[in-house]
């Protein structure tokens, strides 16, 4: 089983070999701010009520370190502000990924905490709704479950199935390893040979 660390150091474009686009989050959902770090750990999974934030709230003091909060939620009301974040952040939680909106952006860039959801809303939600935690969510389109392996950074979301991550992460690494191995020119040979053997053979079919 590869380390945490060993995961981490593949990006969400070499996933790609490896998965299929189901596995990869609505790219609405993005980072906040700017050249953001990559972030990789385990999905803590949670579920917000529509207009409802009690549950990501409470998560903060629940999710180990390393963790990284998974939040299926809605985009009409702000689930987290800067205090939130500046406490998950403290206690090790790694990042969000949030189906939905947070507020105080100004705030959480100066965190560099990442936090990847639609977009800001001034607006929090309430507090009443209770629902129970690492329980299988939808977040931007994918299924998660709690303790699969999230990859995000500037390039996209990657979700990786508990079961799958040994193979997945094989599949990555050997793809990362060949593109390092070869220089620009090398790259662009073995691309226009594959590209004019495909357009050949279209061409005559």
């Amino acid at each position: 089983m590869p380390t945490m660390l060993e995961l981490s150091q593949i990006s969400p474009c070499e996933y790609a070999d490896a998965l299929p686009r189901e596995q990869f989050v609505d790219h609405n959902i993005g980072c906040l701010w700017s050249r953001p770090p990559r972030i990789a750990g385990p999905a803590f999974t949670v579920r917000c009520e529509p207009g409802d934030h009690l549950m990501l709230h409470a998560a903060i003091y629940q999710a180990n370190p390393g963790d990284i909060i998974v939040v299926q939620g809605d985009s009409n009301y702000a689930l987290a502000g800067g205090n939130v974040c500046a406490i998950a952040q403290k206690r090790g939680v790694l990042g969000f990924v949030i189906d939905g909106v947070i507020r105080d952006l100004a705030e959480v860039r100066e965190l560099a905490f990442p936090v990847f959801a639609r977009g800001v809303i001034p607006k929090p939600g309430a507090k009443k709704r209770y629902l129970p935690f690492n329980q299988p969510i939808v977040c931007g389109g994918v299924t998660v479950n709690a303790g699969d392996f999230v990859v995000a950074d500037e390039e996209g979301i990657v979700i990786i199935p508990q079961q799958q991550i040994e193979q997945v992460y094989q599949v990555a690494k050997a793809r990362t390893d060949k593109d390092n191995s070869m220089s620009l020119e090398q790259w662009e040979a073995a691309h226009k040979a594959n590209v004019d053997k495909i357009l050949s053979e279209l061409s005559q079919s």
